[in-house]
């Protein structure tokens, strides 16, 4: 990932499982990841300050997306 690599950071297998906290990335990381997806999907779903719902593992953190843009559609 574009992300770790600008940041000198080494990434852990990934898989849906795959815990936030353990995958690699810190939270400047995950900022900049998430920024390139807003520009590259055009969804954000953590422009909500619904912040019961976090995602804690990478599959969750994809399904986010997913459930994002599926609404983003739909609207």
């Amino acid at each position: 990932m574009q992300a770790a690599q600008d940041h000198g950071r080494q990434l852990a297998p990934l898989h849906d499982e795959l815990a936030l906290l353990e995958s690699g990335l810190d939270s400047i990381g995950f900022a900049i990841v998430v920024a390139r997806l807003e520009r590259a999907l055009g969804v954000d779903p953590f422009s909500e300050d619904d912040y019961s719902s976090l995602p804690m593992t990478l599959g969750g953190f994809i399904r986010c997306y997913e459930n994002a843009a599926q609404l983003s559609v739909s609207s």
